[in-house]
């Protein structure tokens, strides 16, 4: 087979596009985020059949629907176990779980924890806005405390999670932050996330239009990190708790070994488990 015949065989982005029409808020950063997703998986060359994206509820969380992929668009703040559920049972599947910083950071917070904890090799994408979009535009966990708004007048006065030191500290092996305008250095993120073993945590800045206007100003605050990753994490961690939460690239890939789901048992009878239960 010649080389254009080859090329021609390739997948493309748009072969793991689903036939539904993102209904997002013009100037979304989650269009580019959609783009840059299905742009990593048509350069790994993944069937799309061997790949599952997983979500919780909000307008990031939409992404499922739009994707050729297999999909499972759960209940708020529930990606990560189902996601880790699905790898552990079907180690063979590439599995993404999407979300934004309401899902991920709230209600799902103590999910996030402990799927870093697990290290179960699944590639886990926020974008996060700093705003709950979908329900009309209360603050999130990551809204800076002096953000004043109808819902927040004079700000939450609250501290922003840090999810990227969090991800650190709790075990995480590949953490990143990449921008949603930037979409050749996201989707080289992205990629390099999913080849790496372990739970893969990603930050995406992703502005919401609508609710966050001022989040266009973004595009000329984000910059690459001045330094390459570290394997190191208490130099990662310096690194991220003294920069402004702008600067973008692969900050640290860890060697911890990712939670291995094939452990040896004997199989045993169901009849016979139900039996130990009868009073």
């Amino acid at each position: 087979m010649n080389e254009t015949a080859v090329a021609l065989n390739k997948p493309t982005p748009a072969d793991y596009r689903s036939g539904i029409k993102p209904i997002w808020c013009p100037g979304c950063g989650d269009y580019s985020v959609l783009l840059e997703i299905t742009k990593a998986l048509a350069a790994l060359e993944l069937p799309a059949a061997e790949v599952a994206i997983v979500s919780g509820i909000g307008c990031s969380s939409r992404i499922p629907a739009y994707s050729s992929c297999y999909g499972f668009h759960g209940v708020h703040g529930r990606a990560l176990p189902v996601a880790t559920g699905l790898k552990v049972a079907r180690p063979d599947l590439t599995v993404i779980a999407t979300g934004g910083d309401g899902d991920g950071f709230s209600i799902g917070g103590n999910h996030f924890l402990h799927a870093c904890r697990r290290n179960v090799d699944i590639t886990y994408i926020v974008m996060d806005n700093q705003v709950y979009g979908m329900t009309k535009g209360q603050a999130s966990p990551t809204t800076d405390p002096d953000w004043d708004s109808v819902l927040t007048p004079g700000g939450t006065g609250i501290r922003p999670f840090q999810p990227l030191v969090i991800a650190l500290a709790s075990g995480a092996n590949f953490v990143a932050r990449g921008f949603a305008g930037d979409p050749a250095g996201t989707t080289e993120m992205i990629i390099e996330g999913i080849k790496h073993p372990g739970f893969s945590f990603i930050q995406i800045l992703s502005p919401c239009a609508t609710f966050r206007p001022d989040q266009r100003e973004w595009r000329n605050l984000v910059r690459p990190a001045p330094v390459p990753f570290t394997t190191d994490p208490s130099r990662a961690a310096n690194r991220i708790m003294t920069d402004d939460g702008f600067n973008l690239g692969i900050l640290y890939r860890g060697d911890r070994p990712p939670y291995e789901s094939g452990r040896k048992s004997e199989p045993r009878d169901i009849d016979a488990i139900a039996e130990e239960f009868v009073l």
